[in-house]
């Protein structure tokens, strides 16, 4: 009788952590919904290959493409770079033992580098996640140009007069762009919390339409996705009928030539689907580049505008007083953040569109330069030193 003692313990421990479990799993269907928590038991961790995983609507390559020019020019990147800590690597070794997947150099309008990775090609899409906010800005910028939307004054309320009592009235589309909203969102990778809730859940726009201003806008900056997913439901309402992906196909994918299909991840199926707009969109590096080239040229191609005159100005400036920016952004050489873009330089007048596994658009003005790089993480390498990489790049001419 008493051997049995442990064993009925162990039975006892092992029903009590079940238990445990069970209550943990309907504390969270509670919080989060059944549908969830079953994705993000089902699928784990954001990765860059989430686009095959979720409901999407299609982006189409363009039926004029207009591919990048292979430079003529030799010896234009050098084979070994320099880095900010100013160590020297060979740029090859760099990328590759970095978890890299895609680097591409553009200059002038013409490819001076390309190289993939671990089995990737030029025809293969990539999840851009973070870097999805800036063509979403981009989007604003179309709406802009299209007299759907007025003003970046106007208040949000003007779109989502739902949110009035819980202080958006009182929040521009400027200050949604700029995320000094003043917004109760919290970034975070808590299981519970809105953040992690919004990348999995089936029904976005309630979990967008429950953010709360909890502090004076423009009173802040703090980092922040719901800003940018009540922009995508602004939009998502102001080009109705037609959907934010269709929209971005007659914005984007179809007059900058886009040379691969892309995808944009929905909450839902069907029409009722609400675009992820702050993670979640699937691009090529070459198609990503043309977005960046697009900014180069002052938001024009081939002689259509694309973006209202001065946008791209606008939004690649300090959207808010100096005060609020952080210094710890300032010591890894990160002097700002605009319109949905994170600004570099101020003497370069550089910005950059940012991922949250080292997924980059680098846009350089004063040396006519794009970059971008796409990996499955960024490996060994803190921002500032793709930073500095990019920057080393840019500055070298014949």
């Amino acid at each position: 009788m008493n051997k049995l003692l442990p064993r009925n313990r162990w039975l006892r421990l092992l029903l009590g952590l079940l238990l445990l479990v069970v209550l943990v799993l309907v504390a969270w269907a509670a919080v989060a919904d059944p549908i969830t928590v079953g994705r993000i038991l089902r699928h784990g961790t954001t990765r860059i290959d989430d686009y095959a995983k979720y409901p999407y609507r299609p982006l189409t390559a363009s039926a004029f493409p207009q591919p990048f020019k292979e430079s003529t020019e030799t010896g234009q990147i050098p084979q070994q770079v320099i880095l900010a800590d100013s160590s020297q690597r060979n740029l090859e070794d760099l990328l590759e033992s970095n978890d890299s997947i895609a680097f591409l150099v553009i200059r002038q309008g013409e490819i001076l580098y390309e190289q993939y990775y671990q089995d990737h090609g030029p025809n293969q899409i990539s999840q851009i996640f973070s870097v999805s906010k800036s063509v979403t800005s981009a989007l604003v910028g179309a709406a802009i140009q299209d007299g759907l939307i007025e003003s970046l004054d106007q208040p949000v309320t003007d779109f989502l007069p739902e949110l009035a009592d819980q202080g958006w009235d009182q929040v521009t589309l400027g200050q949604l762009l700029s995320m000094t909203s003043g917004s109760d969102y919290v970034e975070n990778d808590n299981p519970f919390g809105e953040h992690v809730i919004f990348n999995y859940t089936a029904d976005l726009e309630t979990r967008i339409l429950e953010q709360r201003v909890e502090v004076e806008p423009g009173s802040e900056w703090r980092y922040k996705s719901g800003d940018n997913a009540l922009l995508g439901l602004i939009l998502d309402r102001v080009v109705a009928p037609r959907s934010l992906t269709d929209y971005a196909q007659e914005k984007l994918w179809s007059p900058l030539g886009m040379e691969h299909d892309g995808r944009w991840s929905i909450d839902q199926q069907g029409e009722e689907g609400l675009e992820r707009t702050w993670c979640c969109l699937a691009a090529s590096a070459r198609d990503l580049a043309k977005i960046g080239q697009l900014y180069l040229q002052d938001g024009v191609v081939n002689g259509q505008r694309v973006l209202p005159l001065g946008w791209v100005a606008e939004s690649t400036r300090l959207a808010f007083a100096d005060a609020l920016w952080g210094n710890d952004y300032r010591a890894i050489g990160v002097r700002g953040y605009g319109y949905q873009w994170w600004l570099a330089s101020q003497e370069e007048g550089d910005f950059f569109a940012l991922g949250k596994d080292g997924q980059y658009i680098y846009v350089n003005p004063a040396t006519d330069v794009v970059i971008v790089r796409l990996g499955w993480s960024s490996g060994d390498l803190p921002l500032s030193a793709w930073l500095s990489l990019f920057q080393y790049i840019s500055s070298q001419r014949n």
